[in-house]
């Protein structure tokens, strides 16, 4: 069990107990978190970021870990989120591996990891945990809210549970929902994991790690995060030069697109906990907004009363969260009152555009947060 945690991790002490939404409660849990630029006076310049599933909080480079972040293109002076005027938090999820409590952290009570000893975690808790961090800062209010993927999940449900958080808000590549296309290939996730025979229950270790159902499951999802129009402009029909073959190995890879998936599964093996893995990709599958609102995505979207201004980007060759879902959350944004924008993106790269599309992605924040920018001059100007 171990957990992986950049250098220049901050945390923020949650209050114990913290409840946890399916029952049971964590006694000195903790949110992993990093920060850029300079809180003002009035603290109403805060943009929160709620990143995806396998993400860790360093979103960008910074004094304290110079290491770039997997958003660093996004995050930093005269860059699209702009630490000239935003105070930028990123969080990493509850229930992670990767600073923030959860499977693979000590349990106070007992001295040892969680393991499957943690409570069942939903996306719910997650929000509530970044609404604690949030107050916790002294911020009323956040001047933006911007969630991806997992996280753009996350933020729905923050926004929905605790009204009038944040003033405006990007949901990216987002749902309201799990759909049973997503679901079922998580399903077969999980099921790698716990049929490799090092899983053991949860009782695995270093030296005994279930690498193989890891490998697959990060297989499985490099497949559904990228499309197939940029697997065949990406790679087509090559194959695998000799030297990359193993020719003794009956049908071992022959294509590129093979090795590909092999080095992307390796790269991440041993860098995830799989019980963290586990947890967390069914809380995602769990994830119903309309759950509490008899099942009414709609009601639940209409709940949403207190923002001013979203912006809502989905990206047309995503089979993960489709495009629909994107356009279900704008649709119920406006239905609520907020002017909403909808931004449909024709990326090649499909769920994880948002990680590599600058061309679009960057004009598109740039542009949104600029607009937030003018209004707090215009509001200077007329004080």
């Amino acid at each position: 069990m171990t957990e992986f945690i950049p250098p220049g991790t901050r945390w923020f002490n949650l209050p114990s107990p913290f409840p946890m939404k399916r029952g049971g409660a964590l006694h000195g849990a903790r949110l992993a978190y990093e920060t850029w630029g300079t809180l003002d006076a009035e603290r109403g310049n805060a943009i929160l970021i709620l990143p995806g599933m396998s993400p860790d909080a360093h979103a960008a480079s910074n004094p304290a870990n110079p290491a770039p972040g997997w958003w660093e293109w996004m995050i930093g002076p005269g860059k699209p989120i702009d630490t000239n005027r935003w105070f930028v938090i990123c969080v990493n999820a509850l229930g992670s591996c990767k600073g923030s409590t959860g499977p693979a952290s000590v349990n106070p009570a007992t001295g040892e990891a969680w393991r499957l000893e943690f409570p069942e975690l939903s996306i719910e808790d997650g929000a509530d945990a970044a609404a604690e961090l949030v107050r916790g800062l002294g911020i009323d209010a956040l001047a933006c809210l911007i969630g991806n993927s997992m996280g753009a999940m996350t933020a729905l449900a923050l926004l929905n549970r605790h009204p009038g958080i944040a003033r405006n808000h990007i949901n990216i590549c987002g749902a309201a929902r799990a759909l049973p296309f997503s679901i079922v290939i998580r399903s077969l996730q999980r099921e790698a994991i716990r049929n490799d025979p090092d899983w053991n229950d949860g009782h695995y270790s270093d030296a005994r790690y279930p690498e193989n159902g890891m490998r697959m499951a990060r297989k499985l999802g490099v497949m559904t995060y990228r499309s197939a129009l940029e697997w065949d402009g990406r790679f087509g029909r090559v194959r695998l030069d000799s030297e990359r073959r193993d020719d003794d190995e009956p049908f071992g890879a022959e294509f590129e697109i093979e090795g590909y998936l092999e080095a992307h599964a390796q790269r991440f093996v041993r860098r995830y906990d799989p019980n963290c893995y586990l947890y967390l990709s069914r809380s995602i599958d769990w994830f119903d907004l309309g759950e509490a609102h008899g099942g009414s995505t709609e009601n639940a979207l209409a709940e949403i009363r207190n923002l001013e201004r979203a912006l809502v980007i989905g990206v047309k060759t995503d089979i993960l969260f489709p495009i629909q879902q994107q356009e279900e959350i704008a649709a119920g944004l406006r239905r609520a009152g907020t002017e909403t924008r909808f931004l449909p993106l024709p990326s090649p790269q499909g769920h994880d555009a948002f990680l590599v599309d600058t061309e679009r992605f960057a004009p598109a924040v740039t542009g949104f947060l600029r607009t937030l920018h003018s209004v707090s001059l215009l509001t200077d100007k007329v004080a």
